[in-house]
């Protein structure tokens, strides 16, 4: 165990609505298995702006943020991570031993936690990454950041990137796939990539001209409205998902992520389904090796795509409510530097 001396650090706590207050905070002494991070940089992700926003159900009090990269300064008896590391953290945190654990589906324990979702008040105060330092507990995933990728674009492989990876999963394979990204905000522009990566042909729908812009820079090219093998959507809108499935050849996949807050039902007909052979599946979340490949692919592709340009320059945590709010489309990520 690393000799640490606990202190006290600084969080921007959310107090509801677009409210934040800054408050010291004491560093607890590091218990078995547990790692503390000083974060160096966070990127402020959808579902925030959904909780400050009152659409999605949240802890209140608490301290958000779960896409960073920090750097490691002291560990706890059997932690995964080493004092000196530079790391990313899985948004999710697992017992590793319930049924859904050891079937693989740990994004799912029965007992999961989530960095940026835990109360204030409870047992994990320092649990989200708008604060200058978050304790990991046991069952954190972490991977190490290679030393030439900046700050900024390792913060969303902790969230969006992982998450993409996910999705390309189970999608199955993806060479030479006819492949239909629906949205091009951060994970849409990341999945742009990635099957690219993989060597499919992608198109891309949002209803935001900039965003289109965006994602033909990054290969892109313009929807066709014609078949397609894979479908994959990051809009969690029933429309967007009933043309997809529409769009399907015999045989395709549609992988639903974007689909996290209640909406109008999708009609299927199981028939369609079973003539033309369809696949229809759900991700949510990500599973440990997401995350060590999202930063594999982002090292990857560090010099071929601008991954940089979509993140704000960071603003200081006294900021952050201001930065609570949906960056430009240009910058998808807002980023905050604690």
């Amino acid at each position: 165990m690393d000799t640490f001396a606990p202190g006290v650090t600084t969080a921007a706590v959310w107090t509801g609505g677009s409210g934040i207050s800054l408050e010291k905070v004491d560093i607890p002494p590091l218990r078995d298995g547990e790692t503390l991070v000083r974060v160096r940089l966070a990127t402020i992700c959808g579902s925030d702006l959904h909780t400050v926003t009152g659409r999605r159900p949240a802890p209140c009090p608490s301290v958000l943020g779960h896409e960073a990269v920090g750097d490691v300064i002291a560990v706890g008896p059997g932690a995964s991570a080493e004092r000196g590391q530079r790391i990313v953290w899985s948004v999710t945190v697992s017992c590793g031993e319930c049924s859904r654990c050891r079937s693989g589906r740990t994004a799912k324990c029965t007992a999961v936690r989530k960095t940026g979702h835990e109360p204030f008040h409870g047992d994990w105060p320092l649990s989200g990454s708008y604060a200058e330092h978050i304790v990991l507990p046991r069952g954190t995933a972490v991977a190490v950041v290679p030393a030439r990728m900046p700050d900024a674009v390792a913060a969303p492989a902790a969230c969006a990137t992982a998450t993409v990876m996910a999705t390309l999963e189970a999608a199955g394979p993806l060479s030479g796939k006819r492949v239909l990204i629906g949205g091009a905000g951060m994970l849409g522009l990341t999945a742009v990539a990635a099957c690219l990566d993989a060597g499919a042909q992608v198109q891309v729908i949002d209803n935001h001209p900039d965003r289109l812009a965006l994602a033909t820079g990054f290969g892109a090219l313009s929807s066709d409205g014609g078949p397609v093998d894979v479908a994959i959507d990051y809009t969690g809108s029933t429309d967007a998902v009933s043309g997809a499935l529409a769009r399907l050849d015999i045989g395709g996949v549609l992988v639903l992520a974007g689909s996290v807050l209640p909406g109008p039902t999708l009609g299927v007909d199981p028939e369609t389904v079973v003539r033309r052979w369809l696949t229809i599946t759900g991700v949510h979340n990500y599973e440990p090796r997401h995350l060590h490949e999202a930063v594999r692919f982002l090292d990857r592709t560090l010099d071929r795509h601008p991954w940089h340009r979509l993140v704000t320059d960071p603003v200081p945590l006294a900021d952050l409510a201001a930065a609570l709010r949906p960056p430009p489309t240009r910058t998808l990520r807002t980023a905050v530097a604690p």
